[in-house]
């Protein structure tokens, strides 16, 4: 058997693990590269093996970093089943969607604006790329076990992190091996803690937050003082956020804050087409997370829906105080770009970054203290507070991630530590050695295994 690391090695980004066994190619989750420049160019390099010759993906989650390539994958020949959970099947349709419009937007306003480096600016697919990727995908229920060829079976398990996440187990040569994919918290606001793995030979476990523990502080009480704090001042709050699960655990928190009359009462603002879709996808998956069906609506009523493009304009041009979610989480794209080239360059403003912000990316900028940021070809100081509360992301911390491994009977002949900057994989090696004597590998981009 042999273990190709496309992606998501050395950077929490662009996932793909490829499985050669018996002459079945099998893709582990099929992810964009976001952040660093040299990253994102590798989103239009080809792949090491033609995509014609993969017979299957599995896919962790709909997440851009898991799922966000498989347009190119398809258009440049791959013909096979992307096996998945149903949730996940609808998060996928929705993200690649919206970013396959987002590249489109981006690339028209380079070419109108003429601040592309490229003669002609093209996105890296677009909506009809996109939507050829769905009669492709094949839904399967968690723990079900699926038959991918005579000798190779997969099994999915809840993963926490956003809805339909999984875990998954391939049994092939009489080996285990187990992906892990995005583990949740195990205290997560709305999602179920990870179901552990009892059995693996070899784990290919995340590292995104190997090095930290999420602090003990109550995320409520820090988004109460802040609100608060502006509104006190006058000015207006941005939060960048996922629109999959974090838009929906920021909106659940500040719903609560305000029927405890902790919050003043002012608009409350979800500015994010792809976050408001997913509200519909929390309906319609309720066994998939904890949140009660009657705070669920009333949370919703809370807040003003935006989704055409005008109604953003006037929302950015209202002086009112106002708290307003937009996408993208990293501060990449979408909608929270408009917010920031306005309300960035005043003091009164208060930008709360509520997940992890990749190497390279506008949002690890702003944490990392940038005088001014680059939005769409132009330059803008920046003298907004910027704030970050740890508390609300959705990937497990290193006490998450060593709790997930604690169920297994035996140690794993390997542990590969995937999906992670280089200082969270190494501190999270040394703490998996140190507590389990679990051998542990960190692997290099296209590095290959024989197992």
């Amino acid at each position: 058997m042999k273990i190709t690391c496309i992606g998501g090695v050395g950077t929490v980004t662009g996932s793909k693990t490829l499985v050669e066994s018996n002459g079945i190619r099998i893709l582990i989750d099929c992810g964009q590269f976001q952040g660093l420049k040299p990253l994102r160019e590798l989103n239009w390099e080809p792949l090491p093996i033609l995509p014609s010759t993969i017979d299957c993906v599995l896919l962790t989650h709909g997440h851009l970093d898991h799922c966000g390539w498989l347009p190119r994958l398809v258009n440049q020949g791959f013909d096979g089943k992307i096996y998945c959970t149903s949730p996940t099947k609808d998060v996928a349709k929705l993200i690649l969607l919206d970013s396959a419009k987002i590249q489109e937007e981006d690339a028209k306003l380079a070419n109108e604006g003429k601040y592309s480096k490229h003669k002609i600016a093209e996105p890296l697919y677009n909506v009809a790329q996109a939507e050829e990727v769905f009669p492709h995908f094949r839904i399967i229920n968690p723990n079900e076990v699926i038959n991918l060829d005579a000798e190779i079976e997969a099994v999915f398990t809840n993963a926490g992190h956003i809805l339909g996440a999984c875990i998954i187990e391939l049994r092939l040569e009489n080996k285990i091996l187990v992906f892990s994919g995005d583990i949740g918290r195990d205290n997560d606001v709305l999602m179920f803690p990870p179901v552990k793995p009892k059995k693996a030979d070899y784990v290919f476990l995340e590292s995104t937050y190997g090095n930290k523990l999420h602090p003990d502080t109550d995320p409520k009480v820090e988004l109460e003082k802040y609100i608060n704090d502006t509104v006190q001042n006058g000015g207006t709050i941005i939060i960048p956020s996922f629109a999959v699960e974090r838009a929906q655990s920021v909106m659940y928190m500040l719903w609560q804050l305000k029927e405890e009359g902790r919050i003043p009462n002012i608009p409350y603002v979800i500015d994010t087409p792809m976050g408001i879709s997913m509200l519909g996808l929390f309906t319609a998956n309720r066994k998939w997370h904890r949140l009660p069906e009657n705070e669920f609506t009333a949370m919703c009523k809370m807040f003003t829906m935006i989704s055409e493009y005008q109604e953003s304009i006037d929302t950015i041009y209202n002086k009112q105080s106002k708290v307003v979610i937009a996408a993208s989480g990293m501060v990449t794209g979408g909608r929270v770009l408009s917010y920031l080239e306005r309300y960035i360059q005043l003091p009164e403003t208060t930008v709360i970054i509520v997940g992890y912000q990749g190497e390279g990316t506008r949002g690890r900028d702003l944490l990392e203290g940038a005088t001014d940021v680059k939005i769409r070809g132009k330059y803008y100081q920046v003298k907004a507070n910027v704030v970050e509360i740890e508390g609300l992301s959705a990937h497990g911390d290193q006490k998450d991630l060593l709790n997930w491994l604690s169920d297994l009977g035996k140690p794993p002949k390997k542990v590969f530590l995937v999906h992670g900057e280089k200082e969270p994989a190494e501190e999270l090696q040394m703490k998996i050695e140190e507590k389990y004597g679990f051998e542990c590998v960190i692997p290099m981009m296209g590095q290959v295994f024989e197992l």
